[in-house]
């Protein structure tokens, strides 16, 4: 027997969340044959991104029982089954939690459907409820509440089921008792960082730095670390003695210096982290025709490339978005093998019929270059500027005749419009591949930054 659940919580600290939301599903294998689904007063404000993204509210929950009110059925309808929720550990440590608030010891056995996805159906790219669901043809209503997500839980533990025929994987997977949270060691550690955008070291009791990370909110990704269950967090949660940040409010450069700093220190558990050879790279030829085509193709140090990337998987996905983006030629581009004729997305109004001829080639090389502008640093000099640490405060990240010269934080009341004033302020970093690489994906990804070029 199975209690398929699903909760919404008012978000905050570790162990300090409040369940404002549960659903319930006993399963026997094959239908569903009883239910608890109820809004709960968690007796504490929601944290106002939680309310954004459930449209649960505190309003809502003023005249909802409390937990000590409904404990009595929750504990009767998942009595004698095995708990089942997709991220269990995140849902069962939360049940836990408000029981052990009431001076009562909730155990029960617990699966996670993550972890089972994941063995079962090794090929999808996302084992995320939203996007597993959607990939399976799952219907999902109300996401993000616990109906909708339980339901949708339900009927993809049943396909799960159906697919491990020998239930050895069910089996193995089955997980009995709880950890009660973090170590008292590893709290006091988290006690003190803040829930913002930088970096953070994690140093052995010898001083020994073993792990430099960057985030857009530090406290949640060390306490991803201090949670998780795989191996490397298991060797940090053991050797961690102290951890310091730094916060850059802007997550570029928080990229920027994890990079950096990872290269110069070597930290033990980043060993794999990044990349630092770029063998694929898109370079532009005009055709016979007179047409701009960006090829990919291996890097050749003797000519200029636009971008570089890791693997051609990558850059082969990475020349599609760039196409779709700034509405270029499949066929031009080498993204389609037609030899005769106009493209496949002619046919569909998504190309203005370069490759026929139908487009002047004037007007096609004007988007490639507006492409290459916006990507490549050939000997430009700009200057990217981003949030800072402060409200009153922004960052700036300069590129100088094509090369990272560094960042600087300003106060708003001082204006950067000029180089050497800017330099004046500027901590100097190393230029090189990946620093590269990673500006201009940011660049990608930030489509309303504001860059100032020179």
């Amino acid at each position: 027997m199975y209690a398929i659940l699903d909760i919404e919580t008012t978000g905050g600290q570790f162990n300090e969340e409040g369940i404002t939301e549960i659903a319930i599903y006993k399963y026997d294998g094959h239908e569903v044959v009883d239910q608890f689904i109820s809004l709960i007063n968690p007796e504490k404000p929601i944290q106002p991104f939680v309310v954004k993204l459930t449209g649960i509210n505190n309003a809502m929950l003023r005249s909802a029982p409390k937990f000590y009110e409904v404990a009595k059925r929750i504990i009767e309808i998942t009595e004698g089954c095995i708990i089942v929720a997709h991220n269990a550990q995140f849902d069962y440590r939360v049940l836990c939690t408000e029981f052990a608030r009431l001076g009562y010891t909730y155990e029960r056995q617990s699966l996670c459907t993550v972890e089972l996805s994941q063995k079962l159906m090794p090929e999808q790219p996302s084992h995320s409820l939203g996007k597993l669901v959607r990939a399976l043809g799952i219907p999902m209503s109300d996401r993000h509440r616990a109906t909708g997500d339980a339901l949708a839980t339900v009927q993809l533990f049943k396909l799960l089921l159906a697919k491990d025929v020998e239930k050895e994987i069910l089996k193995s997977l089955v997980k009995t008792g709880y950890k009660k949270g973090i170590s008292p060691k590893l709290m006091d550690l988290l006690e003190n960082i803040p829930a913002a955008t930088g970096l953070y070291y994690i140093y052995k009791e010898n001083g020994d730095l073993i792990y430099i990370g960057k985030s857009r909110n530090i406290k949640k990704r060390v306490n991803q670390h201090f949670t998780g269950t795989s191996r490397k967090s298991k060797k940090i949660q053991r050797e961690a003695f102290t951890i310091t940040y730094e916060e850059t409010g802007s997550e570029l450069i928080a990229l920027l210096k994890e990079c950096h700093e990872i290269k110069v220190n070597k930290p033990v558990y980043n060993r794999a982290q990044k990349k630092t050879v770029y063998p694929w790279a898109i370079y532009t030829e005009k055709d016979t025709n007179g047409y701009l085509c960006l090829k990919l193709q291996k890097a050749d140090g003797r000519k200029k490339e636009v971008l570089a990337f890791s693997g051609l998987a990558e850059g082969r996905s990475g020349l599609l978005k760039i196409t779709q983006r700034y509405n270029l030629c499949q066929k031009l581009n080498n993204l389609e093998a037609t030899s005769k004729g106009h493209c496949f997305q002619y046919t569909l109004s998504k190309c203005n019929g370069a490759c026929g001829g139908n487009e002047p080639a004037e007007e096609y090389n004007r988007r490639v270059t507006e492409f290459i502008d916006n990507n490549s640093f050939h000997n430009r000099t700009l200057v990217i500027i981003d949030k800072g640490r402060t409200v009153d405060e922004r960052s700036a990240v300069l590129i100088e005749k094509g090369i990272y010269r560094g960042y600087a934080f300003y106060n708003l009341n001082y204006q950067v419009h000029k180089i050497d004033i800017l330099k004046n302020i500027l901590v100097p970093m190393e230029d090189n591949k990946d620093v590269k690489n990673i500006i201009q994906g940011y660049i990608r990804k930030k489509k309303a930054l504001k860059i100032l070029r020179f």
